[in-house]
């Protein structure tokens, strides 16, 4: 199996989503600087002797659950997340979310809830522009908790086809689960999908402030070291695993 392709899901689906316009940017930082904020159990995930911090925007569409029909009004919104790398004790590579933006409430508060993921509610806007896609989030309540960046993915099919044999491409978005500390014990909780159909990508705008808010103060005033785009995916995800209590 390929190292972008993912494993088995392991259990029954229990949601499906669709993420579509997904921009990925990522800096190259100390592992150090990320060991903080690791659940119990998991250590940074390193490559060429360094972690990365990512700011990831796209949208949801199309969520439903144990294979019922989706549900426009609750699963249809952006979103951009703060996200770093994990790897657990059974040697599973996966994602820890410092914050993830979403702009409907009830969904904040139902992740919130059965996840302990750290859902924040803001005021959120996801346009195409000619060949640019802009992301724009303002968190309720925390006025420079708020990010408006710009991509334009690359149109150069020969050079797009490299990335799918690319390693840093492959490490930073072909996780397959997330790592979050729920109710004193930490939980791995696995996705399946297609391979991204990634692209590389021009970084045309940032203003961020959510690197900030996540604990990564200072992260933007260096330019990204990986700007990455894909245009959709569908993803399911399996039930929560324990990893330790």
């Amino acid at each position: 199996m390929a190292l972008n392709e993912a494993p088995a899901l392991g259990s029954s689906p229990i949601l499906q989503q669709r993420w579509s316009e997904v921009a990925f940017l990522h800096w190259r930082v100390d592992p150090s600087l990320v060991t903080p904020f690791m659940p119990a159990g998991c250590s940074p995930d390193v490559m060429d002797g360094s972690s990365w911090v990512g700011l990831i925007g796209f949208q949801m569409s199309k969520s439903s659950f144990f294979g019922s029909p989706s549900i426009p009004w609750l699963g249809n919104f952006p979103e951009v997340n703060v996200r770093l790398y994990s790897i657990d004790e059974k040697g599973r590579r996966g994602v820890v979310f410092r914050s993830l933006e979403a702009s409907h409430l009830i969904p904040v508060l139902m992740a919130r809830a059965a996840f302990s993921l750290r859902y924040q509610w803001a005021s959120m806007k996801l346009e195409k522009r000619g060949g640019d896609v802009a992301y724009l989030t303002r968190r309720h309540g925390q006025a420079d908790a708020a990010s408006h960046f710009i991509v334009r993915p690359s149109e150069d099919t020969t050079a797009n086809l490299t990335l799918a044999t690319d390693p840093l491409a492959t490490f930073l978005t072909a996780r397959w689960g997330f790592h979050e500390s729920h109710r004193g014990r930490t939980i791995y909780c696995r996705n399946h999908h297609e391979p991204w159909p990634l692209q590389h990508a021009e970084l045309v705008h940032l203003e961020d402030g959510l690197l900030a808010a996540a604990g990564f103060a200072g992260i933007t005033d260096r330019s990204p070291d990986s700007v990455l785009y894909a245009p959709a995916v569908t993803t399911v995800f399996g039930a929560p695993q324990r990893l330790m209590g």
